[in-house]
């Protein structure tokens, strides 16, 4: 079975790179959250940024993966904790905690704002040049901030809920989205993708994708889910295209030359 490390493993660390992943608290009204930020210490000066929000899980093993990974593309990577420092559901509890969240949609978006605030606070980040992205629970949460009109180059889901409150919001979207996602998914099924493109497409100047990945189901992106029974199974095959296709997709936004190709 793929693992986390085994995942982390195919981007190799850069010859010269020192890659700094430290943990970091922060605070949203009143709130201790705890995130965690990677970049190459190696490389000076203002850099795109990439602002990850956890899956329903919190911030784990899986995030610090995903953020040194990046780091190691050259990007500043910053974990978002949404749900607070002491916050770590288990299996049995995460349903429900990442359930509050999706009630309260204005907490979810005001604490990934306060991700981004924090990761903006970084001297190595170019402001001009950030992208937000998420698994499962923080797909979702990547796409609510750019709902807000948050000022960013992109927003990326994957396997994440695409449906909202108020399609109305898409209005404000700034962000360029790319939304990946698994055809056999029970979570976020074929009509839940319909319903998304139509809100899209209420709102014209938006610029979005779809892509989505043949007998894939929900999390296929994050290493020792297996949960078929429940819908959910890591696919190492629409892990690694995904992951392409986000790197595609930050050359572009981030206006790097073929810098994943």
């Amino acid at each position: 079975m793929t693992t986390i490390d085994d995942v982390l493993q195919t981007v190799p660390e850069p010859a010269g790179a020192d890659i700094r992943v430290d943990t970091v608290r922060y605070d949203h009204e009143g709130t201790a959250l705890e995130g965690v930020l990677a970049k190459d210490a190696a490389v000076a000066g203002p850099r795109p940024a990439v602002l990850v929000v956890h899956d329903w899980h919190g911030v784990n093993e899986h995030v610090q993966a995903r953020v040194t990974m990046l780091a190691r593309l050259g990007y500043v990577a910053f974990g978002a904790d949404v749900y607070g420092a002491d916050v770590r559901p288990g299996d049995d509890t995460a349903a429900q905690v990442a359930g509050s969240f999706y009630q309260d949609l204005p907490l979810m978006r005001a604490r990934t704002q306060a991700g981004l605030d924090r990761l903006r606070e970084d001297p190595a980040v170019d402001h001009s040049r950030i992208v937000v992205m998420g698994y499962c629970f923080g797909g979702s949460a990547a796409l609510e901030l750019a709902r807000t009109g948050a000022d960013l180059a992109g927003a990326v889901s994957f396997h994440g809920n695409l449906l909202t409150h108020d399609p109305s919001d898409a209005a404000a979207i700034r962000a360029k989205l790319l939304v990946l996602t698994g055809a056999a998914d029970p979570v976020v099924p074929d009509a839940k993708v319909a319903a998304w493109q139509d809100e899209m497409r209420g709102a014209p100047e938006v610029d979005w994708q779809v892509v989505t990945y043949s007998g894939a189901m929900h999390a296929f992106a994050v290493p020792g889910t297996d949960a078929p029974d429940h819908g959910a199974q890591y696919q190492e095959r629409a892990d690694r295209r995904s992951w392409q296709a986000l790197r595609v997709f930050l050359a572009e936004v981030f206006d790097e030359e073929a810098a994943a190709l």
